[in-house]
């Protein structure tokens, strides 16, 4: 499975957005690995934007300290949140991608043409419109512009989109999506510009291939990194071209790029395309989209430094809809910390480990059955990518836990009663490390150090309560 992230700009530091489909890849990359199955799973950012100009301009450095600066940032957030990305491109930098945008280009020369063109743009989105405002919320007002461009003939490609998408070559998840982008196909392709005047662009970006006055446009120049990336030995071949799922992640704000003119742009290079598409909706702060732009931006790092990675991470798994927006608040995130990693989890593997050494010196027996089987559930629930409802799954071998507990009740039992409820109890919590190791593994590698081994030690508290 190749399982690739969207590269955001980077004119500004991250936010908690981009944490959330981070951690929703780092979760389908572990738990298809922890079934044994070959992963990449990719990330990066998108370095020859002209919003990363402008703001390099507004803050009087080079553009290149701007850019190297914030992507380290992006890149940072590996530790804080606990990410197990293969790969990571920067499209300013890394040695294959320009000479790759560039062979895409020339593949596709058959279908450019270049003509005048006038319209409204806007830099935010870096994307023209009909008219304005800006539909994702930027303050910026949209620029006239007025210029010679390069366009690629997506109209040539609508039927064949179409029936990508119709018959399920090309799959789209939630089905609102799938039939967004259908309609849009449907109701009409015109040709689209994708190439900048470098003179606009500042110079930064990629010249276009035997035309230095132009620059690639952004979105073309970004698109090609889930390819230009694979420049190792066999990897383009492993991975893009041979592989049988390449699963695309992104905002809903930035689908019409993916669904509609990447899979052209490689139907007209005579390349395969991507399988599978996941589109999730935005996180909001007061109800409105969190981004770098509006001063309502959350620092995941700052949220990690003061809560933990397993609060940060439980919530965006726990909290986000697969559908919708989600509203994002401290009040919100020390809640759900509060129930379920210290009143639910932490309470069960202490009360679990206290009691084996409290009755039984520490021996661990042998499980007399077993609390809940959540394998399927699980797979089935991230197949859809549904990852609240995964979480809510691995959530239920605590909760049965914790009522077969109440039910057992091991401290009236008898040595045998309590060798067969607490053996039980052991197991569920050794499989709930298991299978809570794609959604947090620090969690998940604390609470099977508590629980492993033949002999257990009285254990520390695994969450104290943030709320106090």
């Amino acid at each position: 499975m190749y399982i690739t992230t969207t590269i955001p700009y980077v004119n500004a530091r991250p936010h908690l957005g981009h944490a959330l489909e981070l951690v929703q890849g780092d979760v389908l990359a572990r738990h298809h690995r922890r079934r044994g199955e070959p992963v990449r799973f990719q990330t990066g950012t998108d370095d020859n934007s002209l919003k990363n100009v402008l703001a390099a301009e507004a803050e009087g450095v080079p553009v290149r300290e701007l850019v190297d600066r914030n992507a380290a940032a992006f890149e940072g957030l590996r530790g804080p949140l606990d990410l197990s990305f293969d790969s990571f491109i920067r499209t300013s930098s890394h040695p294959g991608h320009r000479a790759g945008v560039e062979r895409i280009w020339r593949a596709v020369q058959h279908d450019l043409y270049q003509r005048h063109y006038e319209g409204l743009y806007c830099v935010g989105c870096e994307q023209f419109y009909a008219e304005g405002p800006c539909p994702e919320g930027h303050r910026e007002p949209l620029q006239r512009v007025s210029e010679e461009n390069w366009f690629f003939r997506l109209s040539r490609y609508q039927d064949a989109l179409s029936e990508l998408i119709r018959g399920g070559r090309l799959r789209i998840e939630p089905i609102a999506r799938r039939n967004e982008v259908l309609a849009f196909v449907e109701a009409g392709l015109s040709d689209i510009s994708v190439s900048r005047s470098a003179a606009r662009a500042r110079g930064w970006g990629i010249p276009v291939p035997g035309d230095p006055a132009q620059v690639v446009y952004v979105w073309w120049d970004a698109l090609a990194n889930y390819i230009t990336a694979l420049d190792g030995d066999g990897d383009y071949e492993r991975w893009w071209a041979e592989e049988r799922r390449k699963v695309h992640l992104m905002g809903k704000g930035v689908i019409r790029f993916h669904a509609v003119y990447w899979p052209a742009m490689l139907l007209s290079a005579g390349l395969p395309l991507p399988t599978e598409i996941f589109v999730h909706d935005y996180l909001t702060v007061a109800g409105q989209k969190i981004s770098k732009s509006s001063g309502g931006a959350v620092d995941p790092v700052a949220l990690v430094d003061t809560y933990g990675v397993d609060a940060v991470r439980w919530w965006l798994l726990r909290e986000v809809p697969r559908v919708g927006d989600a509203d994002f608040t401290e009040e919100r995130l020390i809640a759900r910390a509060d129930e379920d990693l210290a009143n639910g989890l932490g309470n069960l593997v202490n009360r679990v480990a206290t009691m084996v050494c409290r009755f039984l010196d520490g021996h661990v027996p042998e499980p007399a059955e077993n609390l809940a089987d959540v394998s399927g559930t699980v797979h089935q629930a991230l197949d859809d990518y549904d990852f609240r409802r995964a979480a809510a799954a691995v959530w239920t071998i605590v909760e049965e836990a914790n009522r077969y507990v109440e039910r057992t009740r091991p401290w009236q039992q008898e040595r045998a009663g309590q060798e067969a409820s607490l053996g039980t109890l052991v197991h569920a919590c050794r499989a709930l490390a298991g299978h809570l190791e794609p959604f947090l593994p620090t969690a998940a590698a604390r609470v099977a150090a508590a629980v492993s081994g033949a002999r257990l030690a009285r254990p520390k508290p695994l969450y104290p309560r943030v709320a106090g």
